[in-house]
């Protein structure tokens, strides 16, 4: 079982469940600003709704591009976490499999104030 993380911009998570390149389970959660507080959550419910255990993913997929800084951050960093934490390999839709996925900016980040 593969778990797809994308939280790609500011405003949306994507999770998906999938079982031998089909996906099982979707869920689009609106998250402008707080995808800490709605990642984890999320992915233990939507395992939950579908029987399934952290032990039973075998693989995960992050997406490392986008808009959103932190929330990309949020996002990459979840899922080597958990990649690590289950022992279990870590893909990214560019590299294919990595040891640790890094995030790629679509456009320089503007997290301090202007001058």
């Amino acid at each position: 079982m593969e778990l797809y993380i994308n939280t790609a911009a500011n405003s949306l998570i994507i999770l998906e469940l999938r079982q031998n390149k089909k996906v099982i389970s979707r869920k689009e959660i609106t998250a402008l600003h707080n995808q800490a507080e709605k990642l984890l959550p999320a992915i233990v419910a939507m395992l939950k709704n579908n029987k399934k255990k952290l032990s039973d993913l075998k693989d995960i997929l992050v997406e490392t591009r986008g808009e959103g800084f932190t929330s990309l951050r949020i996002g990459v960093v979840t899922a080597n976490t958990l990649a690590y934490a289950l022992k279990i390999p870590l893909n990214t839709p560019k590299k294919g499999r990595v040891k640790l996925a890094k995030p790629e900016y679509s456009k320089p980040a503007s997290i301090t104030l202007k001058k």
